[in-house]
């Protein structure tokens, strides 16, 4: 088995670097048997929400799976997302919208990430899918390229990651 040495250095002035030395990990079965929920952990690093009606920055994270077969149009299309679309976005205070790509163990995810400046998530979420254009046309393109993932809610097509860590 290959070790990794990693050299770190410490933040502290004056003091010498430390080797350490690491396995590799072994990789999380393709299958596993469903977890009990763990309740959040706040602290220092990861504050607590702040209501939705409180002013400032909100950020949201959610996971879909990709199907492979369809991931070169769902690239073209994210490559020049629509006018209209760009448009329900922005009336619903959303900004810094990503999504990325991961291939894990064989499987493509999609990460998305947005921040939220509005008071009222639900009813600006909402407009998006009041939008024509993003729900009769946009969302039948983009959504026939992802898998729902276990434990999406119903009626829902990402599936929400908790924040556990946040460092301003």
């Amino acid at each position: 088995m290959k070790r990794l040495v990693l050299f770190l250095p410490l933040l502290f002035a004056g003091c010498a670097i430390t080797p350490v030395s690491l396995a590799p990990k072994p990789a999380v079965p393709a299958e596993r048997h469903r977890l009990p929920p763990i309740a959040p952990i706040y602290g220092p690093s990861n504050p607590a929400p702040t209501p939705a009606t409180a002013p400032g920055v909100k950020h949201f994270v959610s996971i879909v799976g990709l199907d492979p077969v369809t991931q070169k149009k769902y690239r073209e299309l994210h490559a020049k997302v629509w006018p209209e679309v760009v448009a329900a976005i922005r009336k619903a205070h959303i900004s810094n919208y990503r999504i990325h790509v991961a291939e894990l163990a064989g499987r493509l995810y999609l990460f998305s990430t947005f921040d939220y400046t509005g008071t009222d998530p639900e009813a600006d979420f909402g407009s998006i899918a009041q939008d024509p254009t993003t729900r009769d046309k946009w969302w039948p393109l983009t959504d026939a390229c992802q898998i729902r993932l276990p434990g999406t809610p119903a009626g829902a097509q990402w599936r929400d990651l908790e924040q556990i860590m946040y460092l301003p």
